[in-house]
C-alpha cells in the first residue's frame, strides 16, 4: 500500500467509491459523478495549498504476476490543521468497500500519524484527534488497531445526528521514554 495526495486522475475511481452506502452513510461530502469528485478533488487540492488539509489516497499495487491490472484505492487518510497553535491536529479516513476488513484503514491511519509526528511534531504538534459517530463501531476498531485511545463521548453536534466519540493520540518524544 502507497499513500500518496490525490491527483485529477483518480476521480473515476472516487465515483466508484463513493458507490458503497456503507461508505455514504459515514461521510458528509457525496460524489455522485464526475462534478461532485471535481469539487471534492479541487478541495483537496486546496488543502495542500493552504497546508489546512493534507489528504492522501491509499493505493494498493496488483499482486506479482497480474501485470495487466491497475493500481486501485483502498483508503483516504488526512490530517487537519496540523499547525494549529493549540498543538492538536485532527485525523480522518474512509475505506473502500473491497478493502474492509484487511486492516488497510489502520495501516493507513498509523502511517499518517507516525508520518504527521515526525513532519510537524517539531513545529509543535502533540496530539492527534480522531471523531467518529459512537454507532460506528467498525471506525472504533480503526483507531484502537491505530494506538488511539478513546478519550471521551461527544454529545450530538450538528451535522452528527447521534453522540460521537473522541480518540486521541499523543505524540512520543525521547523524553517521554525516560
Amino acid at each position: 500500500m502507497l499513500l500518496r495526495p490525490w491527483s485529477d486522475g483518480d476521480a473515476e475511481a472516487l465515483i466508484d467509491v463513493y458507490r458503497d452506502p456503507v461508505l455514504r452513510r459515514w461521510t458528509r461530502v457525496p460524489v455522485e459523478g464526475p462534478a461532485d469528485a471535481a469539487r471534492w478533488l479541487a478541495a483537496r487540492h486546496e488543502g495542500w495549498v493552504t497546508g489546512k488539509y493534507l489528504s492522501f489516497a491509499a493505493v494498493e499495487e496488483p499482486p506479482h504476476g497480474k501485470g495487466g491490472e491497475a493500481s486501485r484505492i483502498v483508503a483516504t487518510v488526512a490530517l487537519k490543521g496540523p499547525l494549529t497553535s493549540t498543538g492538536v491536529g485532527e485525523v480522518g479516513y474512509w475505506t473502500a468497500a473491497g478493502a474492509r476488513g484487511r486492516g488497510v484503514a489502520s495501516r493507513a491511519l498509523g502511517a499518517l500519524t507516525d508520518w504527521a509526528f515526525v513532519t510537524f511534531g517539531g513545529g509543535g504538534l502533540h496530539w492527534l484527534h480522531l471523531l467518529h459517530q459512537v454507532d460506528n463501531a467498525a471506525s472504533c476498531r480503526v483507531a484502537e488497531k491505530a494506538g488511539y485511545e478513546l478519550n471521551a463521548v461527544l454529545p450530538v453536534r450538528p451535522p452528527f445526528p447521534v453522540p460521537g466519540h473522541l480518540h486521541v493520540r499523543r505524540r512520543v518524544t525521547p523524553s517521554d521514554a525516560r
